[in-house]
């Protein structure tokens, strides 16, 4: 009797320490509950972001439950915090949908005989929110940009 007495309690606590950490992994995946926007991207091309190459594919972007805007590669998983430079307001006519602009650059390195397009991500627009920029490029440069769907 005895036995059994102490026994519930110890399940008890023992469910807890299994269902806790569980619970927690769940709520800090991005975008499924921190109730932040969140959009997906199909990246026809390689680009660079928070200083790093990035190989083209699809893209979520959007913010953990820290509140820090993050890229994550839909394939492997792999996330890329983004540092936000400065919070950009909405054009007079914004966007039906998200949005990445990138900052389209040329660059002869390594070889210095040939030229390189190189995209460097500068803005992320995400569905009813501000824009945040990202980068700044200060030479001359042309942009191009990357329409998403806003993600679930």
């Amino acid at each position: 009797m005895r036995k059994a007495i102490l026994a519930t309690p110890l399940l008890i606590i023992m469910a807890f320490l299994i269902a806790w950490p569980m619970a927690r992994a769940a709520e800090s995946q991005p975008g499924q509950s921190s109730g932040q926007p969140a959009a997906l991207f199909k990246i026809p091309f390689e680009f660079r972001a928070a200083g790093k190459k990035v190989p083209a594919g699809e893209y979520w972007f959007g913010f953990n439950q820290a509140g820090k805007l993050i890229l994550r590669q839909t394939a492997s998983g792999k996330e890329l915090e983004l540092q936000v430079l400065e919070k950009l307001s909405p054009p007079e006519q914004p966007p039906g949908e998200p949005r990445l602009v990138f900052d389209e650059v040329g660059d002869f390195a390594p070889s210095y005989t040939e030229y390189f397009t190189v995209y460097v991500l500068s803005e992320i627009w995400l569905s009813g929110q501000d824009g945040f920029l990202i980068h700044v490029t200060k030479s001359q440069h042309k942009e191009k940009t990357v329409s998403g769907t806003p993600a679930k």
